[in-house]
């Protein structure tokens, strides 16, 4: 079963930059789709980003051209990039994989999820 583990959440002013990382243990990493998603309280979870096997990212609309997504297989580890951040943006971001090499958005693609780590950005 997977292990994941995300790093790099914190707080950062408006306009700001950060990375949060995501590391896998007990996982055949390089195979499928992984996926990033956010949450803030009294909210549903909303996919951010995905990038498939194959390196194909995906994008919600709200961080397009703001966000980036990549993965390191030879680590195990994906990754956010996250520029132009605005209060909006803040909530817990939780990293996830698929059983499938490709995906979309959805909860429904995942299977396996991270802790989470939490993003503010201020105003």
């Amino acid at each position: 079963q997977a292990q994941l583990t995300e790093s790099g959440g914190g707080s950062v002013d408006a306009g700001g930059s950060l990375r949060v990382s995501c590391d896998y243990s007990g996982w055949s990493f390089s195979r499928y789709c992984l996926g990033w998603f956010r949450q803030v309280p009294g909210k549903e979870r909303e996919g951010v980003a995905t990038i498939d096997s194959d390196g194909t990212a995906r994008y919600a609309d709200s961080v397009k051209a703001r966000f980036t997504i990549s993965r390191d297989n030879a680590k195990s580890t994906q990754y956010l990039e996250m520029n132009s951040l605005k209060p909006e943006d803040t909530a817990m971001y939780y990293c996830a994989t698929s059983k499938f090499g490709y995906c979309r958005l959805g909860e429904e693609y995942f299977h396996y999820w991270g802790q989470g780590t939490q993003v503010t950005v201020s105003s």
